[in-house]
């Protein structure tokens, strides 16, 4: 081992106190060569490597065999070296969500941008999560899952994939057309209409909402099975750290207001307050002559008109098909009427708003609405300040 100068005390001089320190430093070692190839990856590089070393360092030697101590010793050391470079190119691909193949690697990566797939698919109740519930102990979740996507690799794929994607999409609610398309999204809004007002001390958004099946914001909601199911999948989808947006209980028969509420809260800007508003619902009143083609029946038609105009899937007034201040035309009725088999000619003799105080607009064909008003026509004898039509029938077979 190398050890430290021994330093000398020399007196020059004439005076025995004045002395110098002097120190004989060894020479400078050489510098070590470096001729090994890092480039070499496996087992056949390594070995090449080490036998062209050892030829060169024993040159008088001409033969080498594989019965020969060094030979043998040299295909040991080239298989571990083969082993720990596959070891250090699977710990590098681990760090990368393109090349990371260990369920644990990838969904560590994921997180590192925000997207939870544990948390996702415990929440939305999807595999291994859609047959049995997760277990108390998140540890027991992990490895469920874990083996899982071992089972499925072709799911790792894909949350490889929808993972950066979901970094472009937009949530928060920031702009007027934010909350907009955000409550649009949401299984219980058909439309959403946002604005801003100064209330003296600061600005509140307030959004007026059409809800599903144009229940009240406060009105106790009775739900169908598919809306509740694809407002839990909605909730479970748009939480925060793997835990899920808050939902009422469906048996409290939980509000409009009290499922939307929740997950305004959670997007919008911290310090802005919002407010949910009803929408202005304007009932319309209509009487219709249609002129019936001699091959078809009065009430064949009858039934297609009323289907047309009415408040389901496909009608002209289906909850959320008309949006916040929409004119409505004489003539969008008079092509969905026109279009239907057996119906000759369409005549509109009223249409107007309910309400004495309002003009009738056959003439002009146009009911002009603005700002949360929406035109309804439930043609309900129950409810006749929802709107309402008359059909009068000419022509065609009886029956």
């Amino acid at each position: 081992m190398a050890s430290d100068p021994v330093p000398d005390l020399l007196f020059d001089g004439h005076c025995p106190d004045c002395g110098r320190r002097q120190v004989d430093l060894p020479d400078i070692l050489p510098a070590v060569g470096d001729d090994f190839d890092w480039d070499q990856r496996d087992y056949d590089g390594f070995r090449l490597f080490m036998l062209q070393e050892l030829a060169a360092r024993f040159p008088e030697r001409r033969r080498w065999t594989p019965a020969d101590v060094e030979v043998a010793l040299v295909e040991v050391l080239a298989f571990a070296l083969d082993q720990l470079s596959d070891s250090l190119d699977r710990a590098a691909a681990e760090t990368y969500l393109e090349t990371a193949r260990r369920p644990e690697s990838l969904r560590r990566l994921l997180k590192l941008v925000g997207y939870d797939v544990l948390g996702l698919a415990r929440n939305l109740k999807q595999p291994p999560f859609d047959v049995t519930p997760p277990d108390a102990d998140p540890a027991r979740n992990i490895v469920r899952f874990d083996n899982w996507w071992l089972d499925h690799p072709e799911k790792m794929d894909q949350a490889r994939l929808d993972g950066p994607r979901a970094i472009h999409d937009q949530h928060r609610m920031v702009t007027l057309d934010d909350f907009e398309n955000r409550l649009e999204e949401h299984p219980l809004a058909l439309r959403a209409h946002a604005w801003e007002r100064w209330d003296g001390a600061w600005s509140t958004v307030h959004v007026a909402v059409i809800p599903w099946q144009r229940l009240g914001l406060d009105q106790d909601g009775v739900y169908s099975d598919d809306i509740w199911a694809a407002t839990e999948a909605f909730h479970g989808g748009h939480g925060f750290a793997g835990a899920p947006l808050y939902l009422p209980a469906r048996g409290d028969q939980p509000s409009v207001r009290a499922v939307l509420y929740p997950y305004l809260e959670a997007y919008r800007m911290v310090g802005q307050e919002v407010v949910l508003e009803e929408a202005v619902e304007v009932g319309i009143q209509m009487v219709l002559s249609i002129q019936v083609d001699a091959d078809y029946f009065q009430s064949e038609v009858r039934h297609a008109v009323e289907r047309s105009l009415g408040t389901g899937p496909g009608g002209f007034f289906e909850p959320g098909r008309l949006r916040f201040g929409e004119d409505l035309w004489a003539s969008d009725i008079y092509q969905d009427l026109m279009a239907l088999d057996g119906v000759d000619n369409v005549c509109l003799n009223r249409f107007k708003r309910l309400g004495d105080r309002f003009p009738d607009q056959a003439a002009g064909g146009r009911i002009a609405l603005e700002g949360l008003e929406v035109a309804i026509c439930d043609n309900d004898p129950a409810r006749p300040e929802r709107g309402f039509f008359t059909l009068m029938l000419r022509g065609g077979r009886k029956g």
